[in-house]
């Protein structure tokens, strides 16, 4: 299969603005995710699809390659699109890097790529949730999943409910895994669901991914033990530097 990766990159940041450009210990956060992308054996292509000339001076700086795309774009999905749309050449799939995880382990692309058999619509990343304080923080998404691995729901609250058993232990008499938000997409697929309209659940919920659900495409979940770290205020980087510690490169 022949993969596209796109890590989508704004500088435009409500709570962090510029974050793509801010040095993280000697480089900048979309160099780090640039990197750690391209380490991964199963992409063709990594590209960074950004609407802002400072990230798109600095990605060449560095050796990168870029694209520019709208500012306007509801979602990265939507970006990612767009970013396809511009390659000469055709692929199979396009995995969506996320811009603001500089931590992320280049194993997870090909956990995610080797679900790529021309049959998955989309796929995205789970892992199993381990504490009662996880399972309901409502910044976490869980999943609801059928038998073939597939979502069937996607929430910000605990499904399922557990009668008879204290909260507490929920996590402890039930296999619940929470989203890791890394997608990959069939590219005559990624065509289709950014054609359709905001569906009421996913307003309802704020998740892009049910309304995908609702038109009754597929999501496919590999499982992963990579833990996500998204960085969305000055606080976090700091968080996650500590935790990491000499583990960034």
């Amino acid at each position: 299969m022949k993969i596209l990766g796109v890590i989508p990159s704004r500088y435009a940041s409500t709570r962090y603005p510029g974050k793509p450009l801010i040095s993280i210990q000697g480089k900048s956060m979309v160099q780090r995710v640039y990197e750690r992308a391209m380490q991964s054996g199963a992409l063709s292509k990594v590209i960074v699809a950004t609407d802002d000339e400072r990230i798109a001076h600095h990605v060449a700086q560095f050796g990168g390659h870029c694209v520019f795309t709208k500012a306007e774009h509801p979602s990265g999905t939507d970006r990612c699109y767009e970013a396809l749309m511009q390659m000469e050449e055709s692929y199979d799939y396009l995995i969506n890097i996320q811009g603001d995880e500089p931590f992320l382990a280049p194993q997870q692309i090909d956990e995610l790529a080797s679900a790529c058999d021309g049959k998955a619509e989309l796929i995205t990343q789970m892992i199993k949730v381990n504490s009662e304080e996880t399972l309901f923080d409502t910044g976490e998404v869980k999943i609801v999943l059928n038998q073939e691995q597939e979502a069937l729901y996607f929430s910000r609250m605990v499904i399922p409910f557990l009668k008879g058993i204290e909260q507490s232990q929920w996590h402890l008499n039930h296999n619940y895994y929470r989203h890791v938000g890394l997608y990959a997409y069939r590219t005559d697929i990624l065509a289709a669901i950014t054609k359709l309209k905001p569906s009421a659940l996913e307003l309802a919920e704020s998740l892009e991914q049910l309304r995908w659900l609702e038109h009754g495409f597929k999501v496919k979940l590999v499982q992963t033990a990579y833990e996500s770290h998204c960085i969305d205020t000055p606080a976090d980087l700091e968080k996650v530097l500590h935790l990491l510690g000499e583990q960034l490169d």
